[in-house]
């Protein structure tokens, strides 16, 4: 039985147009730039997330597409919270989106010697300084959106002066947070990031992936801008946040007399029913509010790998969504209708009963087994057909039968036939009941003229139900995934995102059965339950017991109004 693969491959999403994409196409028309050099500069101190998704593609597939290169630099200034485990998990990430670097690995702390002399020039310049005030009197100092700030009794130190104590802050003399490096450009200005934003801070730590060299570490703001002019970035593209950011990179590099690459600003991914901070995703993780970084519910690329998206469906979710200029939100239930339109493609089906109600057939011979040929895929021959035995007792879901229906239950009752899928027509005669008066078997009969489904009578039978024969049946764990969050906003006006996290957003069925086919099922293959959605095969339980998934259901079960129906 063939399956869904989600392993990378090489993207073939179809661009559409956008205004980055125009300026690139115009810039290399114009001479400005001769080839395009894109970056994806995440900083190691967490997994990436579907927001993260939509960078890597624009930035990969503008290179791509216009024969330059990308490259991935971890941006890793703070080794406070940085680890080895997030670069490692940023890097898989990337390459199961199907994108590669190539010798294009760049880390920010390779430039730590070059951005430290850099700092020294600016300091001879008179443009830094050495700071005293502690972390809480800079921000005092600071001033308000509406108030400017006022200056530092530091700010008059010589140029000799603070080269000396810089060299000291190097050298380890110092306690953290003792000192700091500040840049020196306009306590008044109207833009807060150029009050004499802090250059370097005091940090005894080893460093991921410098080790124990350094015990000051630049600030993200002095180190990313060099990076880029180091790297020879042509189109420096971030997230609207960094608008008011781009003032203080172009100073530095215009005070320093390198390189100035330009940078373009686009709309970040706001989802939905989900949160996108990397501080609250490790909230959720360190507080046990989910299994960690790739649990399914997440919002994380390692989380939707999990759960079974494809890489082919959160490409076409990024392309569909485009590249704009002013924020939005994105509904979840675009994202989920992107892998149910991958998966429809390319998921084989099957046969699964996930609540079991047990069905004897009285009148079909006992020990006799018969296979019928059930198609892997209703619309794609190409992936050939399975067989799937059949016997006198049979599971079917417990919501497929009601001992008094309403009116237009269409599926199995008292005196009622149903189709079984691929087999034969059978009909209620009778129920089983325990002593509480709950119904645990059905009794039924079959015509055996139908086999295949079609009544010899030409008697129209509406309602065709799924089973699994009860003696070949597959016993398997389903974990039945569903949103994270109540409410489409949970961070909404500064209240505790977590008071909405859905308390059913994961379901264990623990005694589904399954045909017997997917006993075979290779790890990390998708299927097509049969009227159910589609399942994502993951590990094994502690007891050996296969466990399956739920990518997502086969329509949006949350509806237009935000509610789950």
């Amino acid at each position: 039985m063939e399956s869904a693969n989600s392993t990378a491959s090489t993207p073939e999403t179809a661009a559409t147009s956008n205004f980055i994409r125009t300026i690139v196409e115009e810039d290399l028309k114009n001479g400005k730039h001769k080839t395009v050099v894109t970056r994806f500069p995440p900083e190691p101190n967490g997994y990436l997330h579907i927001g993260h998704a939509k960078s890597i593609c624009l930035n990969f597939g503008l290179a791509r597409d216009f024969g330059g290169r990308c490259h991935l630099r971890f941006d890793d200034t703070n080794p406070a919270k940085e680890e080895v485990e997030y670069a490692e998990a940023i890097k898989d990430n990337v390459r199961w989106l199907g994108f590669d670097w190539g010798e294009h690995l760049h880390y920010a702390s390779d430039y730590f010697e070059q951005l430290y002399q850099w700092a020294e020039q600016l300091i001879r310049q008179g443009d830094a300084y050495v700071e005293d005030l502690s972390a809480e009197e800079i921000r005092a100092y600071r001033g308000t959106l509406t108030e400017p700030g006022k200056e530092s009794p530091c700010r008059s130190r010589t140029s000799e002066d603070n080269l000396a104590l810089f060299r000291r802050m190097r050298a380890g003399e110092f306690a953290d947070g003792a000192k700091v490096l500040r840049a020196k450009i306009d306590m008044a200005s109207p833009n807060l990031n150029l009050r004499d934003p802090v250059m370097y801070r005091i940090l005894h730590a080893p460093h991921p992936h410098a080790g124990d060299k350094w015990c000051i570490y630049p600030m993200y703001d002095f180190a990313h801008g060099q990076s880029d002019s180091i790297e020879g970035i042509t189109h420096s593209i971030c997230t609207l946040e960094f608008a008011d950011h781009r003032p203080l990179y172009k100073w530095f590099l215009e005070r320093l007399g390198i390189y100035q690459p330009h940078q373009y600003e686009f709309a970040r991914l706001n989802l939905t029913y989900t949160v996108m901070s990397k501080r609250k995703l490790l909230q959720l993780v360190q507080d046990g509010d989910v299994s960690g970084w790739d649990d399914p519910r997440m919002p994380t690329l390692s989380g939707l790998r999990k759960r079974g998206y494809t890489p082919e469906s959160v490409r076409n979710f990024c392309e569909q969504i485009g590249v704009g200029k002013s924020d939005s939100w994105i509904d979840m239930s675009i994202l989920e209708e992107a892998v149910r339109n991958d998966l429809n493609v390319r998921a084989p089906r099957a046969m699964a009963v996930l609540r079991p109600l047990k069905v004897v057939i009285d009148n079909y011979p006992e020990g006799l087994t018969e296979e019928f040929e059930a198609a892997n895929h209703p619309n794609d021959p190409a992936m050939g057909t399975r067989k799937v035995p059949f016997a006198r007792e049979v599971y079917i879901e417990r919501d497929d039968f009601l001992e008094e229906p309403p009116k237009g239950f269409f599926r199995l009752s008292p005196g009622r036939e149903v189709r079984l899928r691929y087999a034969y027509i059978v009909k209620c005669e009778s129920v089983v009941k325990d002593a509480a008066g709950n119904i645990v078997e059905v009794r039924c009969s079959y015509d055996p003229a139908s086999r295949g489904g079609s009544a010899p009578d030409g008697r129209k039978i509406k309602g065709t139900i799924h089973w699994v024969s009860a003696r070949h049946a597959v016993k398997a764990e389903v974990r039945l995934y569903d949103r994270l969050f109540t409410v489409p906003n949970p961070d909404k006006g500064g209240q505790d995102f977590k008071a909405f996290i859905n308390q059913d957003s994961l379901r264990i069925v623990e005694d589904a059965c399954l045909e017997p086919a997917l006993a075979k099922a290779a790890s990390g293959s998708s299927y097509q339950f049969e009227r159910q959605g589609y399942f994502h095969v993951g590990s094994t339980s502690a007891d050996g017991t296969p466990v399956f998934n739920r990518t997502a259901t086969l329509r949006d079960s949350w509806g237009s109004g935000g509610k789950k129906e």
